[in-house]
């Protein structure tokens, strides 16, 4: 089948790549012509696990193109995914001017028959809103189709490969034949393409997205009242992770939830809910702990300094806001940056994939680490931000050498109290007890 992909961000780089592996055609357009011809040089954009060997195995095949010409990408092509930005505009709202103009763009240029299918995060009604663009614009017939993406950064290439569902959103029979028949390859193993109208298609992505982030959040809250009363989070988490009816995913509690999907994606549905005169209580309330819980460790570290960081220097470990990702967008590790920076202190970072983009995104405001163990030295503490296996078990003992005090605050819980004690440290984490000696006279906690 010969699929045009617009858009080659995380969502359609993976998507078009994807599709190719099973054998069909896919061209993958970007109006970005430097990210198109470092494309077509064999050179990927982002950094997501698995999709390199894929990428170059299917631009080898001549299954994969990528081009800036649009009418060339589209003519052919049965299937055409929209897989462009929806950023949250001035009001919170999801800004639908990439996917509208790109319908015209396409609407303009069609001679056949096309299944026009928006991969994007869309609020409910884009689909009327697309295909109203279509009928103004063009006397060709167009199915519009909703399918939204599930992918996790991180395993987004296993999640297309072996996705849990496929949900799509069309009353169009033509449509769905097709894309029954383009998804059949990702689906032998049983799991459900699952058809519906294209609104509640729309509404399943923003539903999960947001009870994803409300169980973040929630587990966030019980780690700070765990801190209050003397309780470990850890046992409350296996607890109640073992209740079928809850699962044990999500149940981890740290700095706060990051990213492209879930901050813009309950921030959207929250407005859409607005818009549509319903008081949307809960995500009010997630997105509020969501919003303190990305500076929780600077508040610990405030407590611990006696309320003065000034000239104290800090060592980060992570910046993405997950690993197996460069994806910096709404990390945690930018707020707390932020929070430090205006407290007077200074900032040593070290992470695997994202250091370039906070790089580009603030310049020489801190220093960047050509290695974890780097960005220890003369550092009066430590902060783990983002759970990479590379800090999963480090040469404490090297650590304690390089650090100018042992002292850790870990926000994803990254190691066992109980071996922070032995290994010496002052230790600070989410939701558990503090262990270890204070490191200054003048502490307050």
């Amino acid at each position: 089948m010969k699929i045009a992909v617009i858009g080659t961000g995380y969502v359609g780089l993976v998507t078009g790549t994807c599709l190719a592996e099973t054998g069909n055609q896919v061209t993958c357009v970007d109006i970005n012509r430097q990210k198109v011809q470092m494309m077509q040089q064999g050179k990927l954009p982002i950094y997501e696990p698995g999709i390199e060997t894929l990428f170059n195995r299917n631009v080898i095949e001549n299954r994969l193109f990528f081009t800036s010409d649009l009418k060339q990408a589209i003519l052919d092509a049965q299937v055409i995914f929209l897989a462009l930005p929806t950023p949250p505009g001035a009001d919170g709202a999801a800004d639908l001017s990439f996917v509208l103009d790109a319908a015209k763009d396409i609407a303009c240029l069609i001679t056949s028959y096309k299944v026009v299918v928006t991969k994007s995060t869309v609020p409910v009604g884009t689909a009327d809103k697309v295909k109203a663009i279509f009928d103004q614009y063009s006397d060709i017939k167009v199915s519009v189709v909703s399918n939204p993406e599930f992918l996790r950064e991180g395993v987004a290439v296993e999640d297309f490969m072996k996705p849990d569902r496929i949900v799509i959103g069309t009353q169009d029979e033509e449509a769905r034949k097709i894309l029954s028949e383009l998804y059949a390859p990702y689906v032998r193993q049983g799991n459900p393409i699952i058809f519906m109208d294209e609104r509640s298609s729309e509404l399943t992505k923003y539903a999960a997205n947001s009870f994803l982030a409300t169980k973040i959040s929630f587990m966030n809250e019980i780690a700070n009242l765990c801190e209050s009363i003397g309780a470990d989070v850890d046992m409350v988490r296996l607890g109640i992770g073992a209740d079928e009816r809850i699962g044990k995913r999500f149940l981890f509690p740290g700095i706060g939830y990051g990213g492209s999907c879930f901050p813009k994606d309950v921030q959207a549905l929250e407005k859409s809910a607005k818009a549509n005169q319903y008081d949307f209580k809960i995500l009010n309330a997630v997105m509020e702990v969501n919003s303190l819980q990305k500076t929780v460790l600077v508040d610990k570290l405030k407590r611990y300094y006696n309320n003065d960081l000034t000239g104290k220097t800090f060592a980060l470990w992570g910046l993405a806001f997950k690993p197996e990702t460069d994806d910096i967008r709404e990390a945690p590790a930018l707020s707390i940056i932020d929070a430090l920076l205006s407290a007077g202190a200074n900032v040593v970072a070290y992470d695997p994939e994202a250091l370039n983009n906070v790089r580009n995104l603030i310049g020489d405001k801190i220093t960047y680490a050509e290695d974890q163990y780097q960005a220890l030295v003369d550092a009066d503490a430590l902060l783990v931000l983002t759970e990479w296996s590379v800090f999963r078990a480090p040469d404490f003992d090297l650590m304690k050498k390089l650090l100018k005090a042992n002292v850790i605050f870990d926000g994803r819980n990254l190691y066992s109290v109980e071996k922070m004690v032995d290994h010496g440290f002052y230790y600070n984490s989410i939701g558990r007890k503090k262990v270890g000696q204070m490191h200054l006279n003048t502490a307050v906690e």
